[in-house]
């Protein structure tokens, strides 16, 4: 094409006075790696519940090819498939009927041409003129309010309750989600609300669980293997993220890390959950995604969910009591007092996420804020650290822990002072979150990094280290961290690259044992 006209392949000059190219829509190319079924023109083909082929994907908009009747690529189609594809996704979730998506015989098609003229039509009706386009131009901007301009919320009524438009079991949830709040037992999530979330749950089932989740009684009963020795775990807090399903994983996962760094096998949870007070819909839908994210990480380790405890409070959070098994004999059990003079010192996942988070809610305060800093912690924080607690073991791991909320220096103190040692950290060998360092230079700190750097006792010649990128991280509190551990310094380079290859690809060397010395807390800093 050329300002004059076209120009054919075989080289043809065909002189025009305006060029007008028409073309219609196509589904993206990647789509057809995706096995899914699609129709003519490379769009995903779906029923009238907006599932594809495969029953786990469903797809609304342009994108999506309705196969009971031909749609237009129109906008009018793509809004309004969003509520019964949310309400489908939803349904398929919890395992119940799907409803189907019926779409409008006629539409208004309104298209601008550029120049504050307009086209319409709808049905077999067209019409076209600049008032079209001011009418499309209301429209639009109407549409558009609707996502910037908020109506002010005004405080409820304390005398007219009874007058609000709302059926009785509506306005009982209004009034309820609005009310003083009780303590001690009146606090509790009501039976209605969370069977119906928890209902759906699927639990692994282990056979040393003898009464778990969906039993009416009113505690778990669980077997003790011959041989085996249970281990006890609790952790608990609150939510951090916005996205109630990846929390949940999160916070399994976090719970979960203690009973891997001794060298145990999860065995059954019970949880322990805060829910803000809510309309009922919205605390059941809540609860359901939050414990769906947690029930995957539980049942991928074979862990039982039995039982729990919920409650309302002003923050939303979720803990769980984790019991595991080990060898009674103790011959395979991880401790921290077990360091030896000349064990290297591994680390397995990449430190920061404390800082991370603090500077998530003022993002404004850190030049160059990414989101995918804070994609690449929450993926950091969702691995499990079960298969590198198995690597440890197998190379003869001498001592481990978990980093959590005491940082990296806290948790070392831990396992020098039982055992006696000294231990030498390399800052510059420490594995650390991207945007980690960027953070903590702009003075980001998690609300609990302060008492951590009380600790900076133990560190011996701790002064000359201040001022190094990195120093601050050492008290940084980890979220479902990785495990902390020595290794005998002859078998370290294989484990690094067995941990490597079990999925943590930031695993390191970070440090060395010592014979101990005289200071109080015997931790050394090299750069």
């Amino acid at each position: 094409m050329t300002a004059g006209g076209l120009t054919t392949v075989g080289g043809e000059a065909l002189a025009a006075d305006e060029v007008v190219w028409v073309t219609q829509a196509g589904g993206p190319a990647w789509l057809a790696d995706t096995g899914l079924a699609l129709d003519a023109d490379g769009f995903v083909a779906v029923d009238e519940f907006l599932r594809s082929s495969d029953p786990r994907v469903f797809a609304a908009g342009d994108v999506a090819a309705y196969t009971r009747r031909p749609l237009e690529k129109a906008g009018v189609f793509a809004v309004r498939m969003g509520m019964p594809l949310a309400d489908n996704l939803r349904r398929a979730a919890r395992g119940e009927p799907l409803r189907a998506y019926r779409p409008q015989r006629r539409w208004l098609a309104l298209i601008s041409t550029g120049d504050r003229h307009a086209v319409a039509s709808r049905g077999p009706i067209g019409f076209a003129g600049d008032w079209v386009w001011r009418w499309k131009d209301s429209i639009d901007r109407r549409f558009m309010r609707r996502f910037g301009e908020f109506p002010a919320m005004a405080a409820p009524p304390a005398a007219s309750v009874a007058k609000v438009s709302l059926t009785a079991d509506e306005a009982q949830q209004a009034i309820s989600a609005v009310a003083m709040r009780c303590g001690g037992c009146g606090a509790k999530v009501g039976a209605t609300v969370l069977s119906r979330a928890l209902g759906a749950l699927r639990p692994v089932e282990r056979d040393d669980v003898v009464i778990g989740l969906h039993a009416p009684d009113d505690a778990a009963v669980v077997r003790v293997p011959p041989g085996m020795a249970m281990v006890h775990t609790v952790d608990f807090f609150r939510a951090f993220i916005d996205d109630p399903w990846v929390f949940g994983k999160i916070a399994a996962n976090h719970a979960l890390g203690d009973i891997y760094a001794m060298g145990g096998e999860p065995q059954s949870a019970t949880a322990i959950v805060t829910v803000p007070p809510g309309l009922e819909a919205k605390v059941e839908e809540l609860l359901f995604q939050m414990m769906s994210g947690a029930i995957d990480v539980l049942n991928a380790a074979n862990c039982a969910l039995v039982g729990g405890h919920t409650g309302e409070g002003k923050e939303l959070a979720l803990g769980f009591a984790v019991n595991g098994l080990v060898d009674a004999a103790m011959a395979t059990v991880l401790r921290k007092g077990g360091l030896r003079p000349g064990d290297a010192l591994l680390l397995t996942k990449p430190i920061g996420t404390g800082t991370l988070f603090a500077a998530q809610a003022r993002a404004t305060s850190v030049p160059g804020f990414r989101g995918r800093w804070i994609d690449a912690a929450l993926d950091s924080m969702v691995a499990s650290n079960r298969a590198g607690a198995q690597v440890l073991l197998q190379h003869g791991a001498t001592a481990c822990t978990d980093l959590t909320g005491f940082g990296l220096l806290g948790h070392l103190v831990e396992m020098t002072r039982p055992s006696a040692v000294d231990a030498e950290i390399d800052l510059s060998a420490l594995p650390v979150l991207a945007g980690a360092e960027a953070c903590v230079a702009a003075g980001i700190a998690s609300s609990l990094a302060p008492a951590n750097v009380r600790l900076r006792r133990a560190l011996r010649n701790q002064a000359e280290f201040v001022d190094h990128p990195r120093y601050a991280l050492l008290f940084d509190p980890q979220t479902a961290g990785g495990l902390l551990a020595g290794v005998p310094a002859a078998r370290a380079p294989a484990c690094v690259d067995a941990l490597r290859a079990a999925g943590y690809p930031q695993t390191a060397v970070i440090g060395r044992i010592l014979p101990a010395g005289d200071a109080l807390e015997p931790v050394l800093l090299r750069d």
